[in-house]
């Protein structure tokens, strides 16, 4: 292998890592902030109650909300 092959292997090694911690990144602040909440919620209740429909986003986002507000955890405010 010459210097311009490890050099583009390294390159290639480097840039995979930061794509993969993009992506990390990306997924745990998505997760964090609730962005995946109404999906994840639908998933899980099409899977275990597939018989019933499940709450419309508006509905999910308020009962949510509601329940934060009856229950505010290690919440700040």
């Amino acid at each position: 292998m010459n210097r311009t092959d490890a050099a583009a292997t390294a390159l290639r090694t480097l840039l995979s890592a930061a794509g993969r911690v993009g992506r990390g990144i990306h997924w745990y602040m998505t997760t964090l902030m609730g962005d995946t909440a109404y999906a994840t919620y639908v998933a899980h209740h099409r899977r275990h109650h597939p018989d019933q429909e499940p709450l419309t986003e508006r509905q999910f986002w308020r009962q949510r909300m509601d329940d934060q507000d009856r229950n505010p955890g290690a919440r700040c405010c």
